[in-house]
């Protein structure tokens, strides 16, 4: 059981069959694995770079099979889809990937199909990653060829190139690729770089640092005056606190885990006030106040709908981070480029929605909504901000580049949009709205 192709199986078995998130799985897996440094980087190497390039690989297995994916045992299929990644990703030898993979088969599925992964995983193993992609892209066409090569579902890509020039969407696919760097915020008032061991500070947010050690060999993190979070996410929350607005408290409606909310409450507490971090699921917001703990009296943490809020018109500044489909984090979720579908991105448009609406109602005159999501796809960007204000005349946008001068390229006509390949963060999307009178 700590074989690592046994642990890596069995956590993308997880992925593929009960809809884990694979670093949430991944972790849990090597908490208990008893791994040495190097096999448990083979783990997480054959279950990330598996998820990542999955559909591609299901592609290369139905051809060198040729038969569909849904012809085979789903066990089959991950087993498979180890293999090939060791084949075209990892190029391991041949005969240690094949026989490996054939040993892993007998040992979790049985017997019988051991001729059937050996006789597949050689037919993989006569082409190299190029080799297959240059076959099955022959009469593919430039969208669906820039998707095979970049490892996304097409949709996905066709949402790339309605917001980004042609020349760059092979670039912003390519850093999707890239497992990120964890990065570290230093919560405001509570730590500095120094209190970091062999931290370089962020390119663009003063908050932001990364090192080379694990987060939590950080005593820093461990006693919360520091937290794991994407630059990205930084920059959104201090961009609403650079926004001009009156005296008050702030409110961060969809507070779960409490990364943001955290960061804001520090930001609140610099500028004399004080944040309220609202989540709807209550087990969501017991992480929010642990997040929190290390600002004592500075904030305080209620479960609540935000659709349906339990406060009234209070506060000055509103930070809205939407649920959405996270198709800006999919280097560090790269599972979800295949799980999730276009259909998605509609379900949640009415919760977008009436979230902003919400917020819009719950920000006082001359106050200031931050209305946020971790996805670059404009159903659920520009499109919810201008159905919303098309009902609100009394609510204008901001220039929200202007609360962030020094990241460039990041201006969406009004709105902000940060980028992987642009800024090294994740696809966070801004938008900040002035409610009048």
């Amino acid at each position: 059981m700590n074989n690592p192709r046994r642990v890596a199986f069995d956590v993308l078995r997880q992925v593929t069959g009960e809809d884990a998130y694979a670093n949430l799985a991944l972790a849990k897996r090597l908490a208990t694995a008893g791994l040495d440094t190097r096999d448990a980087g083979l783990v997480t190497e054959l279950v990330s770079g598996t998820c990542r390039l999955m559909g591609t690989y299901d592609l290369v297995i139905e051809a060198a099979s040729g038969r569909k994916l849904n012809t085979l045992q789903p066990a089959v299929v991950d087993l498979l889809r180890l293999g090939t990644h060791q084949l075209l990703g990892m190029r391991m030898k041949k005969y240690a990937a094949v026989t490996s993979s054939v040993e892993l088969a007998r040992s979790t599925v049985g017997q019988r199909v051991t001729g059937l992964v050996n006789a597949i995983l050689r037919k993989v193993s006569a082409k190299d990653l190029d080799g297959w992609l240059d076959q099955l892209t022959r009469k593919a066409d430039p969208i669906g060829a820039l998707a095979i090569r970049g490892h996304h579902p097409r949709w996905i890509v066709e949402a790339y190139a309605d917001l980004l020039p042609a020349e760059e969407v092979p670039a912003a696919l390519a850093a999707n690729n890239e497992a990120p760097q964890p990065t570290l915020v230093l919560r405001p008032g509570l730590a500095e770089l120094a209190n970091l061991d062999g931290a370089t500070p962020t390119r663009f947010s003063p908050f932001g640092a990364t090192t080379d050690g694990a987060p939590a060999e950080q005593a820093a993190v461990r006693d919360g005056r520091a937290g794991v979070q994407d630059e990205g996410s930084q920059l959104v929350a201090w961009a609403l606190a650079n926004a001009e607005a009156p005296d008050g408290p702030w409110l961060d409606m969809c507070a779960g885990p409490g990364g943001k909310a955290a960061l804001l409450a520090g930001l609140a507490r610099g500028q004399g006030t004080w944040l309220l971090a609202s989540e709807a699921q209550e087990h969501r917001a017991r992480l929010v106040t642990q997040s929190l703990k290390a600002y004592p009296g500075g904030a305080v943490t209620i479960a609540a709908d935000g659709t349906r809020p339990a406060w009234g018109r209070s506060f000055a500044k509103v930070m809205v981070d939407a649920p959405c489909t996270g198709l800006g984090a999919l280097r560090r979720r790269p599972e979800s480029r295949w799980r999730r579908h276009p259909e998605d991105v509609a379900a949640l448009g009415g919760l977008q929605r009436d979230l902003l609406r919400q917020a819009i109602a719950s920000t006082v005159p001359g106050g200031v909504v931050a209305y946020v999501t971790c996805s670059p796809h404009r159903a659920e960007t520009t499109e919810v901000v201008d159905h919303v204000l098309a009902e609100h005349p009394h609510v204008t946008r901001l220039h929200a580049a202007d609360a962030l001068p020094d990241v460039p390229d990041a201006a969406l006509g009004d709105d902000l949009q940060l980028w992987p390949q642009r800024h090294g963060t994740d696809a966070m999307y801004l938008s900040l709205l002035r409610v009048g009178t």
